[in-house]
């Protein structure tokens, strides 16, 4: 049979089966014509990958529904641990993420690095899948941290170290935790190690401290003074000159009309002048 000629036909040092470069080309006809011929859906290459895998990579909708309908495997890992919806999700392919989603696929696999499909999504910054895969059923579990990452990487720290602000929106609207410690710290901390200055004025609360107790502008103080960094440093500091209390009693001057007037459980905001050690304005 042909199937049983070709599987495993060696083309230009690399072990693809010709329904490997059919799908990666994504041509129908010859895929039609292959499997016809009963070539192996799901032959692995040299890296573990399908045909799907392929498919996925170059978002090929019409060859992905030929091989699903053919028996692919929609969660199959390759050595790398990915199945096809990671390729889907990191390269931005909507059409082809919700096909695989439509098809059972597992949003939550973790391939050998640990990150899910959201994890690339978010680190590479593909909107449009990212809210796909938020918008699944699956939601609530890709946002809790995962068993299998001992670092304790977030979606969100993967958005803010690559200063994707559209993403970073989308995780806080669906209920990511924004305080989860990796070992470098927060998304907030991850941002400005990186520089990402819109990052920061969205995830800032200096309050929140890393394992060695080192806040988000501890850690930019080390680096040098790029343009990046200055403005960071400034956020910081304007943020860390301010801090929220709470009022123990009611409080009112009748002698100043001007004066603030205060009920028992009020929230203030306290300023600390720039060079003065302790809060002193209101």
């Amino acid at each position: 049979m042909l199937g049983s000629r070709v599987e495993r036909l060696l083309i230009n040092g690399s072990r693809l089966s010709p329904l490997h470069y059919a799908a990666l080309s994504g041509n129908k006809e010859l895929i039609s014509l292959l499997l016809e011929a009963q070539a192996a859906v799901d032959i692995k290459d040299h890296k573990g990958m399908r045909p799907l895998h392929y498919a996925a990579w170059q978002g090929k909708t019409e060859p992905m529904k030929m091989l699903l309908k053919a028996g692919s495997s929609v969660n199959g890992q390759s050595d790398e641990g990915q199945i096809p919806l990671h390729l889907s999700a990191q390269h931005g392919h909507y059409d082809g993420s919700e096909m695989l989603l439509q098809h059972q696929s597992n949003p939550c696999i973790s391939d050998s690095a640990g990150k899910t499909p959201l994890d690339l999504a978010c680190e590479f910054g593909r909107v449009g899948v990212v809210q796909l895969l938020l918008s699944s059923n699956m939601c609530a579990a890709m946002l809790e941290p995962k068993p299998s990452d001992p670092n304790g990487v977030s979606p969100l720290h993967l958005a803010a170290k690559n200063g994707h602000i559209d993403v970073i929106r989308l995780l806080i609207q669906a209920g990511i935790d924004i305080n989860r410690q990796s070992e470098s710290g927060t998304a907030l901390h991850q941002a400005a190690l990186c520089g990402k200055t819109e990052v920061v004025r969205l995830l800032l609360d200096v309050r929140v401290r890393n394992t060695l107790c080192q806040t988000a502008l501890d850690i930019v103080n080390q680096f040098t003074t790029t343009q990046a960094s200055r403005e960071i440093k400034q956020l910081l500091r304007d943020a860390s000159a301010a801090m929220q209390v709470r009022a123990l009693k009611d409080y009112c001057n009748n002698y100043d009309l001007t004066s603030l007037n205060i009920k028992a459980g009020d929230i203030i905001t306290v300023y600390r002048p720039t060079n003065s050690p302790s809060y002193m304005t209101v």
